[in-house]
């Protein structure tokens, strides 16, 4: 742990978060209406994932894909499900903008591992688990270095390399990176890894 972790990275989240949350909120009404109407009356996804220390906690997401299923109940494929004014939303990483909330709430950072399924949390090994020892993020290491482009390992060890080399520096310059990649649309249409195969252990 160091001076910035504890006492400052959480007070920049809140901050930072703020204002991204006014900033963005013609664009969040924007999305809640369009998504209103086009998901018959509900805008956003809420999912149970695990937080700092396994602690579970709902995040919170504009609703960009159906819940369509195959005839063994099955959700179909991603690109079955999710929507055009979805995926429009997804190219620029707008469905994220609730997550925002979260961040205000304290059970999420603007930086840090993403929050995945709980039930991987069995399959990760010592090492893998210690991306748990801080909150996860909107953004993160992994996702400014390849993110669906690289394995479940190079994923799970920047994660743990994040965690371990936490610095205002690092955080920033994570930032700008995720902005860069928003303009660009570089890697960010894929979000929450949902074009990546399930993560099925280190076996």
């Amino acid at each position: 742990m160091n001076l910035y972790e504890n006492y400052f990275k959480s007070l920049m989240d809140f901050v930072l978060a703020l204002i991204a949350f006014v900033v963005l909120f013609p664009i969040f009404i924007v999305e809640f209406i369009v998504l209103f109407f086009s998901n018959h009356g509900k805008p956003f996804f809420f999912q149970t994932r695990p937080g700092k220390n396994e602690i579970p906690f709902k995040i919170i997401k504009f609703k960009t894909m159906n819940d369509k299923k195959d005839k063994n109940g099955e959700f179909l494929s991603f690109e079955k499900r999710v929507t055009k004014s979805g995926a429009f939303f997804r190219k620029y990483s707008l469905d994220e903008i609730p997550q925002l909330i979260n961040v205000l709430k304290g059970d999420m950072s603007l930086i840090g591992p993403r929050p995945l399924l709980p039930n991987y949390i069995p399959l990760y090994n010592d090492h893998q688990k210690q991306r748990h020892l801080i909150k996860p993020g909107i953004t993160g290491w992994a996702q400014v270095n390849g993110r669906n482009a690289i394995s479940w390992k190079q994923k799970f060890d920047l994660d743990v390399w994040y965690v371990h080399n936490i610095s205002l520096i690092l955080d920033l310059k994570i930032l700008i990176l995720t902005l860069k990649k928003v303009l660009i649309k570089e890697g960010i249409n894929n979000t929450d890894d949902n074009n990546m195969p399930p993560f099925t252990g280190n076996n």
